[in-house]
């Protein structure tokens, strides 16, 4: 049976048809030592895309110093826009901020396509939205990309399918996010804290709001008025933005846990068309990108442990729910926030969109 988002189906194709220059492209990076950008570097690389030139670009203190890549060792550029906008496609890996000020100028007639991974344009309407397995053809004739939130991408993978079968009405998402959602900072910061902990050594947090080691945090990014965090509502707001359902009842609560990489996530769902459960499966086996993993008899369901590294995002202990009936549905997911909540995200959008825009400028 063809997946329910066929439109997308280019992405299935080989790279020699996606990629329009037989000689590759100029890939540019910005913040290419960060936790992300080291991860994009790595997708290309696994992934074939065929760079002829990888370009690296970093603040006027990191210039000049020299990076180890699978393309090879490469020096670190000053960023300036003038300079990056010689790129074909440029991964911006860096804070909002930073993508505000630059992503318009970066990505104007003549530049590169610009991959943004921050939230800076996530919400603006005239700026895609984008995971390709659900929403490629949005990208069309657009220079300046949003990659989502990871906890809204990982989501992302198993909803869709599920809303294609069966419509959806109300949604309640439970996230349980590793410390790689706060970068190589929030990482460092979980390694060292347990370090410091099984040495009987005082615990330091910074990047987090408490210690993290042996704890959970329910406060993810900002506090709103509504008393929701800002984490929790960009799941909802990209949710409705990437699926068009600008109503959907959506409520997100966001756990820090003390895991290093990969984002779980509980999900239940009240559906417009009663639960079918062989129906569901086939649809999830059926969907690119994301891998049944669904076997209780066998202590198999989906974890950080094994969802790590992997390009797929895992979905099971799939049941009906008893408190919405006949139409209700809980299951479980589980994918890498570097990966698919990112990197592998954004190099996809660049698979994607790459010929058309570069055939357009």
């Amino acid at each position: 049976s063809s997946h329910p988002f066929a439109r997308s189906a280019l992405l299935a194709r080989p790279l020699s048809q996606i990629v329009a220059s037989a000689d590759g492209q100029v890939v540019g990076v910005v913040g290419a030592t960060g936790a992300v950008g080291t991860e994009v570097i790595g997708v290309l690389a696994k992934r074939g895309y065929p760079v002829s030139q990888l370009r690296l670009f970093g603040s006027d203190r990191s210039a000049g110093k020299k990076v180890d890549t699978p393309f090879g060792e490469i020096t670190i550029e000053a960023f300036s826009v003038d300079t990056a906008r010689t790129t074909d496609v440029l991964f911006l890996c860096v804070d909002g901020a930073f993508s505000k000020e630059h992503g318009e100028a970066l990505s104007a007639a003549g530049g590169p396509i610009v991959i943004d991974n921050s939230s800076a344009w996530r919400m603006d309407p005239k700026v895609p939205l984008i995971v390709p397995e659900i929403n490629a053809e949005a990208g069309k004739g657009k220079r300046l990309i949003a990659n989502p939130n990871c906890t809204t991408a990982i989501l992302l993978m198993a909803l869709a399918p599920l809303v294609k079968l069966l419509g959806l009405k109300r949604a309640i998402v439970s996230t349980y996010q590793a410390a790689s959602g706060a970068g190589a900072p929030g990482m460092n910061e979980l390694r060292d804290g347990l370090m410091d902990s099984l040495n009987g050594k005082p615990i330091a947090n910074k990047v987090f709001a408490h210690p993290l080691p042996f704890n959970v945090i329910p406060h993810i990014d900002v506090f709103q008025d509504n008393l929701y965090t800002k984490e929790e509502m960009k799941v909802t707001w990209e949710t409705r933005k990437i699926l068009e359902m600008p109503d959907l009842l959506l409520s997100c609560t966001a756990v820090r846990i003390p895991t290093l990489r990969a984002h779980s996530e509980a999900v239940t769902l009240e559906t417009e068309k009663p639960i079918d459960m062989d129906a569901i499966k086939a649809a999830l086996a059926d969907a690119p990108g994301v891998r049944l993993v669904d076997s209780p008899s066998e202590n198999k369901y989906p974890m950080p442990l094994t969802a790590t590294g992997d390009y797929d995002v895992e979905v099971g202990r799939l049941r009906k729910n008893d408190v919405f009936g006949d139409c209700g549905l809980d299951f479980f997911v589980c994918g890498d926030q570097l990966l698919r909540g990112a990197a592998l995200n954004a190099v996809l959008i660049a698979e994607a969109l790459g010929t058309e825009a570069l055939q357009a400028a």
